[in-house]
C-alpha cells in the first residue's frame, strides 16, 4: 500500500495530536502515526499516572498527620497498592482513550499504527514495508525515555525505570532510586509516603543539580524530614544480588559503602527515540546525543520536516512540547512569527511541597553581568502556609536593577507551582516588577505575599 498526504505526523505524545487535527482542519489530507501508546509519555508513563499517584501518597501522609488538625482516625492508616495502581490506570486509561476517539473522529486525518521510519526525505515506511506513505510536509514528535546507565552489575539484578513502575502493584519494602533530579524525588517522596524505605543515590554534590545550592539544600531538607535517606557524591556505583535482595556499592577503594534494598528505579535521564527512524535515510541532522537539530521554528535542516517535543532537545516537559506545536502552527496557519527563544523557562519539581521555577537562576543571574536586585520571603510569614501547617520552603524573585523587569523566580512551597504563574505572566508582557506590587491580590493566598517580597528587593551580594 502507498498512499499520499500533505502532511504525515509521527507520534502522538503532547504535539503530534494537536498539530495533526489542525492541520487536518486546515484541509490538508493528514496521517498521524503511533507505534505504541497514544498520547505518549505524558499520558501513559509520566506527568498524569505520576501525579494520580501523588495525589494518593498526599491523602496517605495527610491521613497519618490529621491528628496534628484535631483529626482523629481511629487505627492505623494503610496504602491498598493495588486500588492505588487501579485508581491511577483508570485515570490514564480516560485520557488515552480520550486521544484516541479525538484523533479517530476528526474529519480528514487518518490514525494509523505501526512503526514509521525514513526511507527518504519525504517518504516512510511503517512495519517494514507494510506501507508506504509520502507528504510534503512531515512533523516528527516521537518523544524520549529512560536511560539505562551502563552500571557494573546491573545485568545481574532486576530494575524498574519510569515506565515500568506504572505496573508496580506492590509496597518495596526497600526502594533504592539512582538519580537525585526530578523525576527520582518524586518517586522517593511517593513511596516514602506508601510505606517504603527510600535511599537515594545522588552522584553530584547535590540533589537537583541544576537549580541554586539554596534550593537543593531546602529541598533535601524536606525529604530527609520524611524519613528519605540521601546519599550525594555517590560515585562508582556497582550492583549485585543477594539472595532477594540488590546490594548497592559506592565509593573508593578502601572507603565503599554498602547500602541493601529490595527494588532497584534508575532515573538518571532521559534520551530521544530517535535512533531507529531512519533520519540518516531523510538526511535530518542530529546532534551527538541523538537529538534533532532544529532551529527557531523547530524546522530541521531538511525542508518541510519539523521535530517537536523531548526529541529536539529544546525543552523537556510536557508544557515545552505542546508549545513547540503552537509555535509551529502559529507560523504555519497565521504567519505569526513565533520563535522558540521567545519562550521563558518553566518548570516544577512535583513534591510536596512543589518547587516552581521560572526564567534564570541565581547562578545565572549573577553570570549575565547585570547588577541583579533579589527579594526571598520563608514560607513561614505566608499566612496560606501557616493555616495550612506546611509551612517549609521559600520565595525568592530576582529583578534587574536597570529596567526593573523580573528575571527569574523560585517558588519553594504549598502552591509554588500554581502561584509562580502570576510572575511569569507579567515576565511575558514585559512589564516591570511594579506591575504586581501595585496590584491588589486576593487574602488570604500564597500570591498575595508576593507584592510584599517584592518591597523587600535588595541588591544581590
Amino acid at each position: 500500500m502507498d498512499t499520499r498526504y500533505d502532511a504525515i505526523v509521527i507520534g502522538t505524545g503532547q504535539a503530534g495530536p494537536s498539530l495533526a487535527v489542525k492541520l487536518a482542519k486546515s484541509g490538508r489530507k493528514t496521517a498521524i502515526i503511533e507505534r505504541k501508546l497514544f498520547g505518549g509519555t505524558c499520558v501513559n508513563v509520566g506527568c498524569i499516572p505520576t501525579k494520580t499517584l501523588i495525589a494518593s501518597a498526599r491523602a496517605a501522609h495527610v491521613a497519618r498527620h490529621a491528628a496534628d488538625y484535631g483529626v482523629l482516625i481511629d487505627g492505623s492508616v494503610h496504602v491498598d497498592m493495588k486500588m492505588v495502581k487501579a485508581r491511577k490506570d483508570a485515570v490514564v486509561r480516560e485520557s488515552n482513550q480520550g486521544i484516541v476517539n479525538w484523533l479517530k473522529g476528526t474529519p480528514n486525518l487518518t490514525v494509523i499504527e505501526g512503526h514509521a521510519r525514513f526511507i527518504g526525505p519525504y517518504s516512510l515506511s511503517v512495519d517494514n514495508g507494510r506501507m508506504q506513505m509520502h507528504a510534503s510536509e512531515i512533523f516528527i514528535n516521537v518523544g524520549g525515555r529512560a536511560i539505562v546507565p551502563d552500571i557494573p552489575g546491573l545485568n545481574q539484578v532486576d530494575y524498574l525505570t519510569n515506565s515500568s513502575m506504572m505496573e508496580v502493584d506492590f509496597l518495596p519494602p526497600h526502594l533504592l532510586i539512582i538519580g537525585g533530579s526530578y523525576i527520582g524525588l518524586e518517586f522517593a517522596q511517593m513511596y516514602r509516603r506508601f510505606g517504603s524505605q527510600v535511599t537515594v543515590f545522588e552522584n553530584g554534590p547535590r540533589l537537583v543539580s541544576r537549580e541554586d545550592a539554596e534550593v537543593s539544600a531546602a529541598v533535601q531538607g524536606i525529604l530527609e524530614k520524611e524519613g528519605i535517606a540521601v546519599r550525594c557524591n555517590a560515585k562508582n556505583l556497582q550492583l549485585r544480588k543477594s539472595g532477594k535482595d540488590i546490594q548497592l556499592s559506592y565509593g573508593e577503594e578502601g572507603a565503599r559503602q554498602e547500602v541493601a534494598g529490595s527494588h532497584l528505579l534508575l532515573a538518571v535521564g532521559r534520551v530521544p527515540n530517535t535512533q531507529d527512524l531512519g533520519l540518516d535515510k531523510a538526511g535530518i541532522a542530529t546532534d551527538a546525543r541523538g537529538y534533532i537539530i532544529v532551529d527557531d521554528t523547530l524546522h530541521t535542516n531538511v525542508t518541510g520536516i519539523w521535530a517537536l517535543g523531548d526529541a529536539n532537545g529544546r525543552g523537556a516537559f510536557t508544557h515545552t512540547s505542546y508549545n513547540d506545536h503552537e509555535i509551529v502552527a502559529a507560523n504555519l496557519f497565521n504567519q505569526e512569527e513565533r520563535k522558540l527563544t521567545d519562550r521563558i523557562p518553566a518548570y516544577a519539581l512535583f513534591i510536596d511541597p512543589p518547587l516552581g521555577r521560572i526564567g534564570m537562576s541565581e547562578h545565572e543571574a549573577r553570570a549575565s553581568g547585570r547588577k541583579i536586585l533579589k527579594a526571598k520571603m520563608l514560607m513561614t510569614r505566608v499566612g496560606r502556609a501557616r493555616e495550612r501547617g506546611e509551612t517549609q520552603g521559600f520565595m525568592s524573585v530576582l529583578v534587574d536593577a536597570a529596567s526593573k523587569k523580573i528575571l527569574g523566580a523560585t517558588l519553594l512551597g504549598i502552591e509554588g507551582d500554581e502561584a509562580i504563574h502570576s510572575i511569569l505572566d507579567v515576565m511575558y508582557a514585559g512589564a516591570p516588577y511594579t506591575a504586581i506590587t501595585h496590584a491588589m491580590h486576593i487574602h488570604p493566598t500564597v500570591s498575595e505575599l508576593i507584592p510584599t517580597m517584592l518591597g523587600d528587593l535588595r541588591p544581590l551580594e
